[in-house]
């Protein structure tokens, strides 16, 4: 039971975070004011960044908190914490005190945590006969979630790409 009730409550707070981006709800800025945000620390283009990342917190906390597709929400949650260790807390070192990053490295860790044990009884995954879950899991979890913002800030970063006017 505890485990599902610290699924339920870490899902629900990414929740809630994500909404703050998407949505501007619980005190957030909304796309726009999170995408201007984003610019000024060099994440372009700073809306649809914002998107994304809030989509990822709503997504991934919402399936973490169902239990549902378990190792995908730890992959989503890692993900936006590893960015935002990436762009603004690497160099402050672990404390939060500090502005660090160990706040964020728990959430992700608490996240892989159910990919690899699972979600537990009391989930979608285990009820739909699905549940996914071990080592292996969270590893995979654990790489996509570090490689898939760097991927998605690269291709914001890219140049445009030049059109034919010969077509």
């Amino acid at each position: 039971m505890i485990r599902t009730l610290l699924r339920v409550l870490i899902g629900g707070l990414f929740v809630g975070h994500g909404s703050q981006k998407l949505f501007g709800w619980f005190g957030g800025y909304g796309p726009d004011g999170t995408g201007q945000f984003f610019e000024s620390i060099g994440i372009r283009p700073g809306r649809r960044s914002a998107m994304v990342a809030g989509a990822s917190e709503a997504g991934g906390g919402a399936l973490l908190a169902l239990g549902l597709f378990t190792p995908l929400a730890g992959a989503l949650i890692t993900g936006v914490m590893a960015q935002a260790t990436r762009s603004l807390k690497m160099d402050k070192g672990p404390f939060a005190q500090d502005g660090g990053w160990e706040l964020e490295a728990l959430f992700a860790a608490a996240a892989l945590t159910f990919a690899e044990i699972g979600p537990g009884p009391v989930s979608l995954d285990h009820a739909l006969g699905m549940e996914h879950s071990g080592t292996g899991w969270a590893l995979l979890a654990l790489a996509a979630g570090l490689a898939g913002p760097t991927v998605l800030v690269q291709a914001g970063e890219a140049p445009p790409a030049e059109t034919s006017a010969a077509a």
